[in-house]
């Protein structure tokens, strides 16, 4: 299939035009979007969207996997996020890698099939000319209804509640209150809200703690992004110190992972954009997947690469699946 967007059981053809320019988004149309780690902007608006099923398509299991660090590398970045926190370089960071592996054919199967085996509030698969994503993320990084922006931050993750512990709380109200800075530069005075703090989410195989933080803003799209992105839970606290941590201590470019992806009905001053975690992406030949944990002072360095291997699990056995 030509270029496409599928979300929210909803199928966007008919490519009218792509722009890296964020402020398209304030014009008119309805534009899938996806924003790397990295900053690179894609704006792509459909002219039809429609009900519809996912696309199909095929899929063969990739050839073996690759990670950016293997675990001693993970469990070292972990000790020195640690010794920064001691420093009182950062309060908490996210320390991520990035699995590849050799592939033949394009992300609309893998989509389909991620969409059917890990269905996530913001599933999203996007085809453009030089941009295949296939993403199950279940974290919203902004809403907007008008003029009201939300953001669902998640922080803590388990098999099971009991799995939860007191540092994955701690964890989660230190992105709330980064989030609710970051929020705060382009909301109306008075308007950041936390209508709720770590409720606990059930996904398929996973528990999750999440936030929810609320404003209100007079802002266009440049102005909200420029002050929100990258978002706050895969960054850290303060994110300036942790974006030149981790900028320090992992090898490759995040890419699509941890970014932003989603879409925005500029006609209807609507939007979600997803976190880009949970999230495949194929490029130079090659599927990839992030994954990654937050690093506190209580982290111990095992347990935060096994929370790693956790959130990859289910997604790496659909990926695998493919029939040959």
């Amino acid at each position: 299939m030509d270029a496409f967007a599928h979300v929210g059981g909803l199928l966007a053809t008919d490519l009218a035009e792509v722009s890296s320019d964020p402020a398209v988004l304030d014009g008119r149309g309805w534009w899938a979007v996806a924003v790397t780690y990295e900053g690179k902007v894609t704006c792509a608006r459909f002219e039809r969207v429609r009900p519809a099923p996912h696309p199909e398509g095929p899929w063969r299991a990739p050839g073996p996997w690759h990670s950016s660090l293997d675990r001693s590398a993970y469990e070292r970045g972990v000790t020195e996020i640690r010794a920064a926190i001691a420093d009182g370089v950062v309060y908490q960071a996210n320390l991520c890698r990035v699995l590849s592996a050799p592939v033949r054919d394009g992300i609309t199967g893998l989509g389909r099939r991620l969409s059917d085996a890990h269905p996530a509030p913001y599933a999203m698969t996007l085809k453009l000319p030089g941009l295949e994503i296939a993403c199950a993320s279940p974290e919203l990084y902004l809403a907007r209804d008008g003029d009201v922006v939300t953001s669902g931050p998640i922080k803590g993750t388990g098999r099971t509640e009991a799995d939860l512990l007191p540092k994955d709380h701690a964890e989660n109200v230190m992105i709330v209150d980064l989030v609710r800075n970051d929020l705060g530069r382009v909301a109306v005075p008075g308007t950041v809200e936390v209508p709720s703090l770590c409720a606990v989410e059930r996904h398929p195989g996973l528990v999750h703690l999440v936030s929810t933080v609320r404003a209100r803003t007079n802002a266009g799209w440049p102005e909200i992004l420029d002050a929100t992105f990258p978002p706050g839970s895969v960054t850290g606290a303060p994110k300036s110190s942790a974006l030149e941590l981790i900028e320090r201590l992992e090898p490759v470019a995040r890419g699509p992972y941890c970014g932003a992806i989603g879409w925005v009905d500029a006609d209807r001053r609507k939007a979600a954009l997803a976190v880009g975690i949970r999230t495949f992406w194929i490029e130079d030949g090659h599927v990839r997947f992030g994954t990654g944990a937050g690093i506190t002072w209580g982290s111990d360095p095992a347990r935060e690469w096994l929370e790693t291997e956790l959130k990859a699990e289910r997604l790496l056995e659909v990926a695998d699946a493919g029939v040959d």
